[in-house]
């Protein structure tokens, strides 16, 4: 497989090499670390809210828990902004793996899904919480079920690469 050229072009940027490169505390590690913090504030509270629509914690009522959709938002950008830094210093490892394109799709697909479930179930003032469980369980399970998908296949990333650099 040819590599494209964009990808030693990127990563012969000053961002790209301090990213990869740099001795600082703030670099690679420190924006893999915020990466992680923002997924636990997406999929932490999305699965609470999936599980409690699952039935789990019956005596947790469900329209408070709408709260939550604010830090799952707060938590995608964070994952979208360091997910985009991570992919500036390694853009030839992250680009030519499959498995990459295979953590996007399900991270885009539990995004679609838990915007569905505050659309369709928590935006309805007029449901009870026995409707709200029963209008949302399969979108939870589908919820649950991408997000899985997306950290094994995320945690997969550093195993599954061909080529660390360009060139390499």
């Amino acid at each position: 497989m040819a590599v494209p050229e964009l990808f030693n072009t990127i990563e012969q940027t000053g961002l790209s090499k301090w990213i990869r490169d740099s001795p600082s505390v703030f670099a690679y590690y420190f924006i893999f670390l915020f990466h992680t913090i923002g997924l636990s504030m997406l999929v932490g509270p999305s699965a609470l809210v999936d599980l409690r629509l699952l039935g789990v914690g019956p005596d947790i009522p469900l329209k408070p828990l709408k709260r939550l959709f604010s830090l799952m938002w707060v938590g995608l950008a964070t994952m979208i902004t360091t997910g985009v830094f991570l992919l500036i210093g390694y853009p030839t490892k992250a680009l030519t793996n499959p498995v990459f394109y295979v953590k996007l799709s399900f991270v885009a697909l539990a995004v679609i899904t838990v915007r569905r479930i505050k659309i369709r179930v928590f935006d309805d003032a007029s449901l009870s919480d026995t409707a709200m469980s029963a209008k949302g369980r399969t979108m939870a399970v589908l919820s649950l079920v991408f997000w899985m998908g997306a950290i094994s296949s995320g945690r997969l990333l550093a195993e599954t690469y061909t080529y660390l650099i360009y060139g390499h």
